[in-house]
């Protein structure tokens, strides 16, 4: 199920994030940092600011993805490599909301592409040798695995960063 593409406005965000180069059957990797960063945050007391996320930095789908998992944060922290800190741009949004398999967020994605060319929107996107760079490209995960393990109910929202 798909809730209609809007624009929105966003504040900038910091975030703890950990990184990985990876191909698209890899994907697993990336998402098992989220628990164990979860874990540090909730050892020192540090509540995140929002929903988990992967930031799609750098695509090449026939190659390798750079990809971030990460977490919210209301205030910087100090932090341990590999993880980091970073900030995700502040300004406008195009954003989707999805509830079904992730296996879907594919073509849920080509649809929220397609619609933004219609609207003849453009992207905070570069196209690079190797790969499109992108400002944001986001997936928020707003369900917890544990509370909901049918994962056709989960919901994702998808947030790409307009160009200014």
């Amino acid at each position: 199920m798909l809730v209609e593409p809007t624009i929105v406005e966003r504040p900038e965000q910091i975030y703890v994030g950990r990184r990985e180069s990876i191909t698209m059957t890899e994907f697993a990797r990336v998402a098992d940092h989220l628990p164990g960063m979860f874990d540090g945050l909730g050892d020192r007391g540090v509540v995140p600011a929002g929903a988990p996320f992967f930031r799609y930095r750098v695509i090449d789908m026939s190659a390798e993805l750079v990809v971030d998992a990460g977490i919210p944060l209301d205030a910087p922290i100090e932090v341990e490599e590999p993880s980091f800190l970073d900030v995700l741009p502040a300004g406008r949004y195009a954003t989707l909301t999805h509830i079904g398999h992730p296996d879907e967020l594919m073509g849920v994605t080509a649809s929220l592409l397609d619609w933004a060319q219609r609207q003849g929107l453009a992207w905070d996107m570069t196209p690079t040798p190797d790969g499109e760079v992108w400002g944001a490209r986001l997936e928020l995960l707003m369900t917890n695995p544990v509370e909901q393990p049918d994962m056709h109910k989960w919901q994702t929202v998808l947030l790409f960063k307009l160009a200014d």
